[in-house]
């Protein structure tokens, strides 16, 4: 089995600080923002759920049970963290099934917040933005006055847009998975599945060419060739490179160990695309109680909190609590 490294360089230097991560679900709070309002008419109902320690997938097994419909027919735009008190919304197909007592979600750890109906199916990434409310317990610094000069360059000046290892599955699983299939011909009857597996040999390769752009100190700048409006990394796939000149050449030469991996995402048909290599964290804040660092802000669907944390502190957290990530 292939070892592959998750541990990316940093932009804001070696870290000084560590913390806590995920004592409590109640640490890692999360509310998913779809960007518009339900019509109140359609095929699909629409549920937004407030659940405690339960993830994505489990709670839509539930809202399928419950309506007595394939889980293929419950959507929902991401899988939130499981050790974390979130809320997000689901849509179920019912167009003309009569609609079970929604109340009956309601659990210890499942809450329902409102019923409405929408013309379509919730689809991946289709929510506009989530919110963050984060809890850091036990800070250990040399120095708080640096840490948050740290946090707020980070703040007003983003980081690297990297993809965060829960994309990755636990211990890196997805990439073994991934390369099993990329360049061992291995095959896979769940299609979905499959593409997870794709997405995190995108997600890794992406988050290589940004390495080697933090390494060269210029991932904040727009090099001759990218044709984005701001510094942009590759989604590996079909069809000539969008970019040119130096920034190809760069690319290239970053994945010049991954040439087996490219060119069998070129082969399973997905399209060239490009991500911003930076994230900026909106309606940000942070405050401290006694030992702990709140920390509060908003991210584009797509985009990893633990980003903007592994430039904070050193994050501890238990063993089991570390396969809880769902992917985002």
């Amino acid at each position: 089995m292939t070892e592959f490294s998750l541990d990316f360089p940093r932009a804001y230097g070696a870290l000084s600080a560590t913390a806590i991560f995920r004592a409590l679900p109640e640490d890692f709070q999360v509310d998913e923002d779809l960007g518009y309002s339900p019509s109140g008419s359609g095929e699909h109902v629409f549920l937004h759920v407030y659940k405690r320690g339960e993830n994505t997938a489990w709670v839509a097994g539930k809202i399928a049970e419950l309506a007595g419909v394939n889980v293929t027919d419950v959507g929902y735009c991401g899988r939130k963290d499981r050790h974390a008190v979130t809320a997000q919304w689901f849509s179920v197909y019912l167009p003309k099934a009569p609609e079970p007592d929604w109340t009956l979600l309601n659990s210890e750890s499942i809450q329902l917040l409102s019923v409405s109906r929408h013309q379509h199916k919730l689809r991946r990434g289709e929510h506009q933005q989530n919110s963050f409310v984060i809890r850091l317990r036990n800070v250990q610094t040399e120095s708080r006055e640096l840490l948050q000069q740290k946090i707020e360059s980070i703040f007003a000046h983003g980081v690297p847009n990297y993809f965060g290892e829960q994309r990755f599955g636990i211990g890196g699983n997805n990439l073994n998975e991934a390369d099993a299939i990329l360049a061992g011909g291995k095959r896979y009857r769940d299609k979905q599945k499959r593409g997870l597996m794709l997405s995190a040999a995108r997600s890794y390769l992406f988050n290589q060419v940004l390495a080697a752009r933090v390494l060269s100190n210029n991932w904040t700048s727009l090099l001759d060739g990218d044709v984005s409006s701001q510094p942009s990394g590759p989604l590996w796939g079909r069809g000539r490179p969008l970019v040119s000149g130096v920034l190809l050449e760069l690319e290239q030469g970053a994945l010049l160990p991954w040439a087996v991996w490219c060119d069998g995402l070129e082969h399973a048909g997905l399209s060239q695309e490009r991500r911003s290599l930076q994230l900026f964290p909106r309606n940000a804040a942070y405050k401290w109680i006694n030992d702990d660092l709140i920390v509060q802000f908003s991210l584009d669907a797509g985009e990893f909190a633990t980003a903007i944390l592994r430039e904070v502190a050193e994050l501890q957290q238990n063993q089991a609590d570390e396969a809880t990530f769902d992917q985002a």
